[in-house]
């Protein structure tokens, strides 16, 4: 079950913007991450949260959108995620997250995945104009943005070439991201 949901749980770059969601399924996301794990217990992270129309269009600018592919600057207004979730370190409480913001993204993408949304994690991020842009305050880091909505593509995973190369790739509109076998990550069994 948990492995379905794994792999259902896939970064989407393209979303059905006129699809709405609701403050109170984003609010619900954010909770996910905060029951999770939590290096030293010490829980330093804060969240920005957006549906708003006028503010996402603040927020794209300052995000990058899937380096392999070159040629492409990111969605297209209409295909543009419809709600944001910041991930924020608060440095008053910790100096260090550790793996923290990991963990609260892949909380957030998988109970998104369970409640009929995709997600993506974004962490190409020009944190200086988006501080400006929203007045984040300077004792928070920017640490990753997550992209909310319903999907608007086909995402299909791949097994690693021959060639070795990782890269994901777009062909006939089907998002292709290739990963590698389990026996090339497991270096040895004891």
């Amino acid at each position: 079950m948990l492995k379905e949901l794994i792999l259902k749980t896939r970064t989407c770059r393209r979303f059905v913007q006129a699809e709405k969601i609701p403050k109170t399924a984003l609010k619900e996301l954010v909770d996910l991450a905060r029951l999770s794990a939590s290096s030293a217990n010490l829980q330093p992270l804060r969240y920005i949260l957006s549906g708003d129309a006028q503010m996402n269009k603040k927020i794209f600018p300052a995000l990058a959108w899937a380096g392999y592919l070159k040629d492409w600057p990111g969605p297209a207004e209409g295909e543009r995620p419809p709600a944001y979730i910041l991930i924020l370190a608060d440095r008053t409480v910790s100096e260090k997250v550790n793996c923290d913001h990991g963990i609260a993204a892949q909380s957030i993408m998988l109970g998104a995945t369970e409640a009929g949304f995709a997600a993506c994690t974004i962490s190409a991020i020009k944190r200086e104009q988006l501080r400006k842009t929203l007045s984040i305050a300077e004792q928070y880091d920017i640490l990753l943005v997550l992209a909310i909505g319903h999907c608007a593509e086909t995402i299909k995973l791949e097994t690693v070439k021959e060639d070795g190369r990782i890269e994901y790739w777009r062909e006939n509109d089907v998002h292709h991201v290739p990963k590698r076998s389990l026996d090339e990550i497991i270096i040895t069994t004891f």
